[in-house]
């Protein structure tokens, strides 16, 4: 498995506490995202499961993808999930200049609101692989934009964790309040197909509600 921890540390959280990781809560609310779609493969699978527990979750959504795929976005709008911008091209901030990736997310954007037909109120990012410079985080604070990284990963892109750990990964460490990541995508979903279902009835049989970001 990847260095990165499954919990993000509390050292970490502080060290950037303009992001969100989690949200703070007494309540039994869980805060499921999706990373990395549209894709047909696997997104109306994620919608279908999602909506047998009555759960809404929060999408971060390649711009390229979407333009591919407008069907499959629209089908996440018609669920009323949340959406969120995942850079055009799932670029990596750290190989890239500042101003072309703000330049990125802004396309991303451009397609979103194409999409919305009107530009979203609520401007939610996640950067692809967590990694974002603070002058990129800075830059994105001041066009308004939420960044929203995670509580809890469950690793299910990763092919060295097997379905099982993949759901242990989470129900080992999610709590409330949590920001977990899923990927729905083809890289990610014999693990995420596995452990989606079970995540959800879990928590669910313990009372917990699954809500969309904001």
């Amino acid at each position: 498995m990847a260095l990165t921890p499954i919990k993000s540390p509390l050292v970490i959280k502080k060290m950037f506490p303009n992001y969100v990781w989690d949200i703070a809560t007494n309540e039994k609310v869980l805060y499921l995202t999706f990373d990395d779609g549209p894709t047909p493969e696997i997104t109306n699978w994620t919608l279908t499961t999602l909506k047998k527990f009555n759960a809404k979750a929060t999408f971060f959504c390649i711009g390229n993808n979407i333009e591919k795929h407008p069907e499959i976005f629209q089908n996440i709008l018609a669920n009323e999930h949340a959406i969120g911008n995942h850079t055009h091209n799932h670029i990596k901030g750290w190989k890239t200049t500042s101003k072309n990736y703000l330049d990125n997310i802004a396309i991303a954007n451009k397609v979103m609101n194409y999409e919305l037909k009107i530009e979203s109120g609520e401007k939610l990012f996640r950067p692809p692989y967590g990694q974002i410079t603070p002058k990129q985080g800075k830059g994105l604070l001041e066009l308004g934009y939420k960044i929203i990284m995670w509580d809890v990963l469950s690793f299910d892109w990763e092919k060295n964790v097997t379905p099982e750990n993949c759901l242990k990964n989470v129900t080992s460490k999610a709590t409330n309040g949590s920001i977990i990541v899923f990927h729905d995508s083809v890289k990610a979903s014999k693990n995420m197909q596995f452990a989606l279902p079970k995540v959800l009835e879990y928590y669910s049989e313990r009372g917990f509600k699954f809500k969309s970001i904001f």
